[in-house]
């Protein structure tokens, strides 16, 4: 069973909705039994860093998460759940994030000529040897929503790279830790593949 970490952020629904179309049930919950009982933990999320920074802090589940990722359990960031495990954003100046991952998020360049916010297929680059996009090709296409990227510090953890008139980081890998800038609850086949790849973890 899957836990789906509710902290009153959007598309928590689409994404149990995706694991049941992969034969995995989930349960939403903020209940730090569940985590206890689950064999994998989500953190999706699409919504504003400083409201989900303090939605997370007002319920305590800042430092359940921690607790959760320091337990070995497999753990995927999804979207604002990707960003919010990063120390801090661009979109909330002083709001300081879980900082499991070190890093920022910063806010694409108004200059490029591109719609803000990157809406719409992308493809990716593939690093070598990641367990999330293990059988897929070197560039699929995900389904991104956002304004704001994530730069990872330790380059070696980052598992994949996109672009939209910069390379940014859009997936990682640490241990038990796995996050994602797209969403692959609404990235079809390979989507589902990503899914089941990180269920493969548990």
């Amino acid at each position: 069973m899957i836990a789906i970490i509710d902290y009153e952020a959007g598309n928590l629904k689409n994404v149990q909705k995706a694991l049941k179309f992969v034969g995995y049930d989930s349960i939403i919950t903020s209940d730090k039994q569940d985590f206890g009982k689950a064999d994998g933990i989500i953190l999706p999320g699409v919504g504003n860093f400083g409201d989900a920074m303090n939605k997370l802090r007002q319920k305590q589940l800042d430092k359940q998460i921690s607790d959760i990722i320091l337990s070995g359990k497999p753990f995927l960031g999804i979207c604002l759940g990707m960003q919010i495990l990063f120390e801090c954003s661009e979109e909330c100046p002083g709001v300081q994030g879980l900082g499991i991952i070190k890093g920022s998020v910063k806010r694409f360049p108004d200059n490029m000529g591109l719609k803000i916010p990157h809406i719409g297929f992308n493809s990716i680059d593939i690093k070598p040897n990641t367990r999330l996009f293990a059988g897929l090709n070197d560039n699929p296409f995900y389904y991104f929503v956002h304004s704001y990227y994530c730069h990872c510090t330790d380059r070696d953890i980052v598992a994949a790279t996109a672009d939209y008139g910069i390379t940014f980081d859009c997936a990682i890998e640490k241990d038990n830790i796995f996050a994602v800038q797209f969403h692959p609850e609404k990235s079809s086949t390979v989507g589902l593949n990503t899914l089941t790849n990180f269920l493969k973890t548990l």
